[in-house]
């Protein structure tokens, strides 16, 4: 079975988006199945051409005209317009069974048009509703005529789809509840390679040294600053969480658009060295800083978004043995039985976190029993093997 699978962007750009992707392509081709990759304009090439990234070649879309790119409604049309020409052309080379489209809706409907003309089944895969990332990014106003647009596109898209998979339950609902049979929508979650986490780094201590958080209880989060993420709300706790526990500290990896922000308000709440900035960090140097962690936290804000889409970085979390600590938002929920696999606490609350984390460090025994379970469900449950065999009876029926 060939799978041709179009993706917004690829590895070697890193995100989350391309660490689900890159998890999934290796476990398919450990099925046996063969895969063949292709991305948007949005990868940011140039012209037309392959790429071979970790073993696996990648077809690339050259950008549409300059001038598109300047009106937001032309360039969607003009994107979907070159990615469906160069996805006719990359599948009449390789010839594949299936078309398996990824989030964005721009790639599900490149797809659908070539799937239609050369007689090949679409399979669209959402990881979160273009309209609402969207519109938590600002990029879009809640029920404004563009957020109607999208969303309007994304139901039309479900609906013309041979079968539909997304990433978790939330999404699932919301997919049913727009017209598509129950039976065509397949959950096929976030998860983690238990090989990953096997040999876990021991803490280094001369990194513990040059980011001054020696002898402290660290508490971190690692990824992208991005304003749904509740960083501002945990910015917010830290004076209650040091006033009662001075040892605690906050360790903060990563960038995005609001770490101006962030580092503006840590200022201005005069935490000092009870909060550190690490900044971006390469990809293979991660692991350094995960290790420096006594607990992670997870306080993204409630919003259509979050309540959703499950996230992937706390079950990184919990195959590493760290406690989660987390907003009570639907997307965490999915992921972290209360008092089981990790402490949710009420969402939108600074109180709710600093409260939350000075029981988690007044009574470290009873923090200590979670992370048995927690590790169980992240390395034998939630794996890319138990997750992406899900695929096989999807490929199958559309093959029949």
């Amino acid at each position: 079975m060939r799978i041709l699978h179009v993706f917004d962007h690829s590895i070697p750009l890193h995100s989350g988006y391309t660490f689900r992707s890159l998890a999934i392509l290796r476990q398919q081709r450990a099925l046996g199945w063969e895969t063949e990759h292709l991305t948007g304009p949005k990868q940011g090439s140039e012209a037309d051409g392959e790429e071979t990234v970790d073993g696996l070649r990648f077809f690339r879309t050259a950008q549409p005209a300059a001038w598109t790119r300047r009106l937001p409604l032309i360039k969607d049309h003009a994107i979907v317009s070159v990615l469906a020409r160069r996805l006719a052309a990359v599948a009449r080379q390789v010839k594949p069974d299936i078309l398996h489209a990824h989030s964005p809706v721009l790639d599900a409907r490149a797809a659908l048009a070539v799937g239609r003309r050369l007689g090949i089944p679409v399979v669209y895969e959402i990881r979160a509703f273009w309209e609402d990332a969207a519109a938590a990014h600002g990029t879009f106003r809640a029920n404004g005529f563009r957020y109607r647009l999208a969303r309007h596109l994304e139901t039309e898209a479900v609906r013309s789809a041979d079968a539909v998979t997304t990433i978790c339950e939330g999404l699932r609902r919301d997919i049913v509840a727009r017209g598509v049979p129950e039976a065509n929508v397949t959950v096929i979650p976030n998860a983690v390679d238990p090989a990953e986490f096997a040999h876990p780094e021991p803490a280094d201590p001369a990194l513990r040294r040059s980011l001054g958080l020696e002898g402290a209880t660290v508490l971190g989060f690692i990824g992208s600053f991005y304003g749904y993420e509740g960083l501002d709300l945990l910015l917010d706790a830290m004076p209650a969480i040091r006033a009662s526990r001075p040892e605690i500290k906050l360790l903060l990896v990563g960038g995005g658009p609001q770490e101006d922000a962030l580092r503006r308000q840590a200022e201005r709440l005069a935490l000092g060295e009870g909060v550190v900035f690490a900044g971006r960090v390469p990809h293979d140097t991660v692991a350094r800083y995960y290790a420096l962690v006594d607990a992670f936290l997870y306080p993204r804000h409630p919003m259509r978004l979050t309540e959703l889409v499950t996230p992937l970085k706390p079950l990184e979390a919990m195959a590493q043995r760290k406690p989660v600590l987390a907003s009570d938002i639907g997307g965490h929920r999915e992921l972290i039985e209360h008092g089981r696999t990790g402490v949710l606490f009420p969402a939108g609350r600074a109180g709710a976190i600093s409260d939350a984390v000075t029981a988690w460090a007044a009574d470290p025994a009873a923090a200590g029993r979670l992370l048995d379970e927690a590790y169980r469900y992240a390395t034998e449950v939630r794996t890319w093997q138990n997750s992406v065999a899900r695929y096989a009876p999807v490929y199958q029926r559309l093959r029949d």
